[in-house]
């Protein structure tokens, strides 16, 4: 086999999750325990998610987290997989990533998302107005955002999507000529560099967006496959250069499981499916151990909730772990691979990237 595959980098997505009898406290700890370990096993960047209102999930406030991280690490990339601009004012982000930047120069990425990473109850109360639950003020709030950090090539005088909505009438909706409303504004601390930032979907939008505005794109194809290829050949045919990117440069997402021998792997990864059902059925919980997953009585709505899920993780030993993501990449023709691995307990979550890191050569 190949393994032009190697060229391409991993990176690591975490949650921080909160397993049955453990507390947040625990999961954070083990969080950064995951971080120390994917930096000494060469990883590129280690990002965190924002998610709220879920037991199961501790990653609340990436940058906060991120942080800590940062400050646990010295050389990996650190950031958000991602903020939920949605769920912010665009200054509060611009300040909380520049110092974060100040703070540990070169190393910080920035990834916005325009979903709120919630249901709608705790989304309104993030938002705190009705108006803040829908994404059409995204295209403003982004441009917002990038003048606040200061990006090298700022938007164009008529807004972001002005000119190209003008050009292409399937493109992204947004504002024309929108009023600034950072005017006079900078983010502060002043930084002598920026964070990187990324455009992050689970659909065409983003891709879009991040083509027309020369961003890096990351796609979550862990839970969105079925829409993964038609997303990256929108941003690839969309890309236009900037002063950040030359050419498009596209990091794929994908749930990841590796364990000494397949069996052990689908062991470790039954609590996951677990939770991704009771998510689906409204009954958030926190992460079951292997035990307790084992011992589940699966109704027929969960298995078929289950089978219909839009996204599938890969499971087994590291063989056939690499040769899976190995075809991922070629079908994709990824930049850079991310994994996100939901293990009960972290010696597991640790076991796994290190099998993929020494299989990954």
């Amino acid at each position: 086999m190949s393994n032009d595959y190697a060229r391409v980098p991993l990176s690591a997505l975490e949650l921080a999750p909160v397993g049955s009898g453990q507390s947040s406290a625990d999961a954070l700890r083990s969080t950064a325990a995951v971080a120390q370990r994917v930096e000494q096993l060469g990883y590129r960047r280690f990002w965190v998610a924002e998610h709220h209102n879920m037991p199961g999930v501790a990653s609340t406030s990436p940058a906060v987290l991120i942080a800590h991280v940062a400050a646990q690490t010295s050389t990996i990339r650190v950031g958000s997989g991602g903020v939920m601009l949605p769920n912010h004012a665009p200054l509060v982000v611009a300040e909380q990533f520049a110092m974060l930047e100040a703070l540990h120069p070169g190393r910080v990425d920035l990834g916005i998302g325009r979903a709120p990473g919630t249901d709608q109850r705790t989304a309104l109360a993030l938002r705190r107005t009705p108006e803040g639950l829908n994404a059409e003020d995204f295209p403003r709030e982004l441009d917002d955002l990038l003048t606040l950090l200061e990006r090298p090539e700022p938007a164009e005088q008529d807004g972001l999507f002005g000119a190209a909505e003008r050009q292409d009438p399937h493109g992204p909706t947004g504002p024309t000529s929108p009023p600034s409303r950072t005017s006079g504004l900078v983010a502060t601390p002043a930084a002598e560099s920026s964070p990187a930032v990324w455009l992050l979907g689970s659909s065409g939008y983003s891709a879009q967006v991040a083509g027309l505005l020369g961003l890096p794109f990351a796609f979550a194809h862990h839970f969105s496959a079925k829409n993964t290829i038609p997303a990256l050949e929108l941003y690839r045919s969309r890309f236009r250069p900037s002063a950040v990117l030359d050419e498009p440069y596209a990091m794929v997402t994908q749930s990841v499981i590796v364990a000494d021998t397949y069996e052990e792997a689908e062991r470790q990864a039954l609590p996951g499916r677990l939770v991704q059902v009771s998510l689906r059925t409204g009954r958030p919980r926190a992460l079951p151990s292997p035990e307790e997953a084992a011992a589940h009585e699966w109704t027929d709505l969960e298995l078929e909730i289950l089978a219909a899920s839009p996204g599938r993780p890969t499971i087994g030993d590291p063989a056939s772990v690499r040769a899976e993501l190995a075809e991922l990449v070629a079908t994709t023709g990824a930049d850079e691979l991310m994994v996100t691995t939901m293990t009960y307990g972290v010696d597991a979550r640790l076991r796994s990237f290190d099998l993929l890191a020494k299989a990954w050569v």
